[in-house]
């Protein structure tokens, strides 16, 4: 029988991501997957929670920003701290914000189409950075996020955002819900850290 997955995400900016993104090519791996948006619920209640999908035998991927930190190492110390229950090995860091993978996944073609310059690797991108890319053609940060979104490239977004690439790694290489280009494994850049530092 297959399990459920949870994602559990920051905020609303990562549920479109993996709503639109992810979930499609994860989801026929599963008997359901579901994204919840933890920042807004109450320590206590997630680690209960994070117990209880333990217990029921099913899967999660806590999905945390590295935001200021100095190191993925330092960044799930403090998840270690506020979730008593989390476990390590389900923790997927995003280096920087959740905004640098949005970036990474727009091809040259797609960069040209939206007006924005080709950026060649996304892996110190913030928030601020994001919105100072945005076209001013575009009404708000979201319509740009849902632009994005339609022509994203998982193949682009492998090379061009580290932590990216070692969630493509570990999740999503080798689904057969993916396009056969991108679907194997690739391997990590020069200069980048190694797949386990995330």
């Amino acid at each position: 029988m297959k399990k459920r997955l949870f994602i559990l995400v920051e905020g609303e900016d990562d549920i479109r991501f993996f709503g639109r993104i992810i979930k499609p090519l994860i989801a026929p791996s599963y008997h359901s997957v579901e994204i919840i948006a933890y920042a807004s619920i109450k320590r206590e209640k997630v680690n209960k929670f994070l117990k209880s999908v333990i217990l029921m035998k099913n899967d999660y991927i806590f999905v945390a920003d590295l935001d200021q930190e100095r190191s993925v190492q330092d960044k799930k110390q403090i998840l270690y701290y506020w979730f008593s229950d989390i476990n390590g090995r389900s923790v997927v860091v995003v280096i920087k914000e959740i905004e640098s993978w949005y970036l990474a996944g727009i091809s040259f073609d797609t960069a040209r189409a939206l007006g924005v310059s080709d950026i060649s690797e996304t892996n110190q991108l913030t928030k601020e950075d994001f919105n100072a890319l945005i076209p001013t053609r575009f009404d708000s940060r979201i319509d740009f996020m849902f632009e994005i979104l339609k022509s994203f490239s998982i193949e682009t977004a492998v090379r061009k955002n580290a932590s990216f690439r070692f969630f493509f790694n570990r999740y999503l290489a080798g689904l057969e819900s993916l396009d056969p280009v991108v679907r194997e494994s690739p391997p990590d850049l020069p200069g980048m850290h190694h797949r386990n530092d995330y």
